[in-house]
């Protein structure tokens, strides 16, 4: 006796999910699932919702079976029992199985028994000169870490078992009582020593004699950082999957943050590079020019203008000559230059005249001799302003602090002569 065929129900959800066209091909399946599930696995931060729904998506359409009835009559054919199911597996064995382990290098089993914690990340500050952040760099480093003993599979015994440890009674902590007084007491939890805090002990004999019954050991790993053109102080660099490992534990990433040093000469501000010149008086009134070494080593001639004056602590600038951009490695923003003016000491008499014969006339207006004697006598005298001030707010401060415990004295001494 056969039964009615089911209704047509929306068949289009699961290729929405995972982002592919109806007609994907199995291995276009498996990337799409893939790349999604580790965008969106707990574990990393993502979307538990969303992790399960790509989870059910593919395990459908990846069983031919599945797949058929899925596209003939929709999803309520699956959920009424006509594929053998509507996908009550754990999503997380799902992804387990489809990776054989950790693809964040946990190298771990399926078991989610009790949930897989996360390891920490491990920072690591990277210094780099302007130049690398210029012309882009890579750097090798080599680093020691912590991997799941290949010997035991992390199990820490030759027989692959272990015992629940008796002084914690398997908890992994315990807990320790402080009299502080009469009544009073005092609880203090902290991980314990007979198991450093597993929960598990290994007999003597039996532990693993790769690592000791430690489930891990020390391996040194050289990793490449690629410094890329523009890229800014304090950004991060991360490698997925390559902090220590530990059982039962998603592996935690290598994070690297750049950290620029400073430049003798060039200062960056964003996507601008600034460089400081001096010239000398005869320079900026008569014109100058040099050879600005960048920080690619290529040779720029600066110069200016033929009549132009350059004023000080003025700003030019070049287009096209700045910081290279991040991650748009053609682009570049401008090179600033700061100019400032060295003026001489002094002049001769004999300057002076040759000076005043160029340039244009005194803005002072002459005195005559009356009344030049009706005027008094006065001395110019070098001084360095910012020092000077900050002697005068010193002497103010202090001078403020002994009138007011003048004030406080004085009212003390009133309060004693009315007693």
């Amino acid at each position: 006796m056969f039964g009615r065929a089911p209704k047509k129900s929306d068949n289009t959800r699961y290729y929405e999910v995972l982002a592919v066209p109806k007609n994907a091909s199995p291995e276009d399946l498996k990337k799409a699932y893939k790349k999604a599930a580790i965008k969106n696995h707990p574990d990393k931060g993502g979307d538990p919702e969303k992790f399960k729904e790509l989870a059910h998506a593919y395990e459908v359409l990846s069983d031919p079976e599945k797949r058929e009835i899925y596209d003939q009559y929709g999803e309520d054919a699956l959920k009424e029992g006509m594929g053998g199911g509507g996908g009550g597996h754990d999503p997380f064995d799902i992804f387990s199985s489809f990776f054989g382990g950790s693809p964040f290098g946990g190298g771990g089993g399926s078991s989610r028994g009790r949930r897989q914690r996360r390891g920490e990340d491990v920072i690591h500050p990277l210094k780099v000169s302007l130049e690398d952040v210029y012309n882009g760099s890579s750097k090798k480093l080599s680093l020691s870490r912590n991997v799941i003993c290949s010997k035991c599979k992390g199990k820490g015994s030759k027989s692959g078992a272990s015992m629940k440890c008796v002084g914690c009674q398997g908890s992994g902590v315990k807990v320790s009582i402080r009299h502080l007084g009469p009544s009073m007491i005092q609880q203090m939890q902290h991980a314990c020593n007979d198991c450093k805090g597993t929960g598990e002990m290994i007999n003597d004999k039996d532990r693993c004699p790769q690592c000791k019954g430690e489930k891990v050991v020390q391996e040194k790993k050289v990793l490449e950082v690629h410094v890329e053109k523009g890229m800014q102080n304090n950004q991060k660099i991360t490698f997925p999957g390559e902090a220590d490992e530990a059982p039962e534990t998603v592996t935690g990433d290598i994070v690297f943050v750049l950290q620029q040093k400073e430049h003798p000469k060039f200062k960056r501000k964003g996507d601008d590079l600034f460089f400081e010149h001096s010239l000398t008086l005869t320079e900026a009134l008569c014109g100058f020019q040099f050879v600005l070494t960048h920080l690619d080593n290529r040779q720029l001639l600066i110069k200016s203008q033929p009549g132009e004056v350059v004023k000080p602590d003025s700003f030019k600038a070049i287009n096209d000559e700045g910081m290279s951009m991040y991650q748009r490695p053609f682009m570049k923003g401008k090179l600033y230059i700061h100019f400032t003016v060295e003026f001489p000491e002094s002049l001769s008499l004999e300057q002076c005249k040759a000076l005043e014969a160029v340039l244009p006339p005194k803005s002072s207006p002459q005195l005559t001799d009356m009344e030049l004697d009706e005027c008094e006598e006065t001395t110019l005298h070098d001084v360095n302003i910012e020092e000077e001030m900050r002697r005068k707010e010193a002497r103010a401060q202090q001078e403020a602090y002994d009138e007011d415990d003048d004030m406080h004295g004085g009212a003390q001494r009133v309060q004693c002569a009315q007693q």
